[in-house]
């Protein structure tokens, strides 16, 4: 019987989180689209989300026409409420006075039922927040975390109100995340908070809950899983933003470094289990930027024993002006060539790897600074096709406890 009286509301269903939508009654009004971006939804996106205080004429005026030159305010406004009246009508909305006015005070009606998820979502976080059983108080979280859709209204990002909103509700889902983690942290609930991880960072990307994932396969002991997502969410980090990810995500990969334990195995089967997959193909050895970093690491401390020379070269792709090219699909070819041009370019002892879109770097071993030189020439010959303007600019480091003798020129 619940169900069917649930199935009968007549509600006004909006979604302002990762997007804009209207339904009524399953059929769909508004799509979350670029054609969603009109005054009319303006207008309804400001009423209904301040629907309990309601928003003043000149607040509302500023907000739909902020700098414009508009000949009389009042008067526009009035059109656009008007517009937006016919628009819900047409859509099917029962026929009700939407807009009310009271005292130069704006209000979305209160005769017609409205589902916000942005209001739904602070609700959940507010009880929370409020919750003193531990148990009910993680699963308020948990729903608050899965009930977050995304930024508010990114399509209103030029929008000042929107983007202040927007920075709000990002500020409670990272707590509501950061909280929840406490509580599956002391449960000892890992499988949960690898999930709420792995939910977090496709909502929030670039907001490092990478670490929470980490720190669960960690404690879980899939330490394959977090090696993996070491190495990817390092390349992502490196790719989107140009930055190396953040200390967490670093501190729980050396606790998976601590961690990992084997069964009393030969000699033997440690060395071709170290060895397979490896290949006997010639040219620079390519991998991902954590295996180079401990690569890089073990053959410094090799050289401080043994004195030999050792190089540490950046690669960087150049536009016709001079400038580092930093996006674009034309870059993400480029980017390829370079590795390519690279790995073939030196000798099998070396190793390559993506430092983001447009960069490569190499560590080149038992080297001097005239056969780095002979590198670059190689590589040039490689990359550089017909009389494209193109060009690729080398740093080279010693590598050494100092880090001293930088040369820098453009290839």
């Amino acid at each position: 019987m619940t169900a069917i009286l649930e199935n009968t509301r007549e509600v006004l269903h909006i979604k302002m989180l990762g997007g804009f939508s209207m339904s009524y009654n399953g059929k769909t009004i508004v799509g979350s689209s670029k054609a969603s971006i009109s005054q009319n939804n303006a207008l309804l996106q400001i009423l209904i989300h301040s629907r309990e205080k309601g928003v003043t004429r000149d607040r509302l005026e500023e907000l739909l026409f902020g700098d414009r030159e508009v000949d009389n305010a009042h008067h526009s406004l009035r059109s656009v409420i008007y517009n937006a009246k016919k628009f819900l009508e047409k859509a099917g909305l029962p026929k009700v006075n939407y807009i009310i006015s009271d005292k130069d005070v704006f209000y979305w009606t209160n005769e017609i039922e409205v589902e916000e998820d942005a209001y739904i979502f602070e609700k959940l976080h507010n009880d929370a927040a409020q919750e003193t059983d531990p148990a009910r108080r993680l699963e308020c979280y948990l729903k608050a975390c899965y009930q977050y859709g995304g930024e508010f209204l990114p399509m209103q990002s030029g929008n000042i109100w929107a983007v202040r909103e927007s920075m709000r509700y990002e500020e409670m889902f990272a707590d509501c995340v950061e909280q929840a983690g406490n509580i599956l942290r002391q449960i000892q609930d890992f499988n949960r908070m690898k999930e709420l991880g792995q939910f977090a960072s496709v909502i929030a990307p670039l907001s490092y809950w990478e670490s929470l994932t980490m720190e669960a396969l960690v404690r879980m002991r899939k330490y394959d899983e977090a090696i993996r997502l070491y190495e990817c969410t390092v390349n992502y980090y490196l790719e989107e933003m140009g930055v190396y990810p953040s200390g967490k995500i670093v501190e729980w990969f050396e606790h998976l470094g601590k961690g990992i334990s084997h069964q009393h195995t030969a000699l033997n089967d440690i060395q071709r289990n170290l060895e397979a997959g490896d290949s006997d193909e010639t040219g620079g050895y390519l991998c991902s930027y954590p295996v180079f970093q401990g690569i890089y690491r073990s053959a410094r401390r090799l050289i401080e024993r043994t004195g030999e020379p050792a190089y540490l070269m950046l690669c960087t792709i150049l536009d016709g002006k001079g400038n580092p090219m930093k996006e674009g699909s034309v870059l993400d070819r480029l980017s390829e060539r370079l590795l390519e041009s690279a790995c073939s370019s030196v000798r099998s002892g070396d190793t390559v790897c993506s430092f983001g879109k447009g960069q490569c770097l190499i560590l080149l071993l038992n080297t001097t600074r005239e056969e780095c030189v002979l590198v670059e020439q190689c590589i040039n010959n490689s990359f550089i096709v017909g009389r494209q303007r193109i060009s690729i600019q080398y740093d080279v480091n010693a590598v050494d406890s100092n880090m001293k003798n930088t040369l820098r020129k453009s290839g």
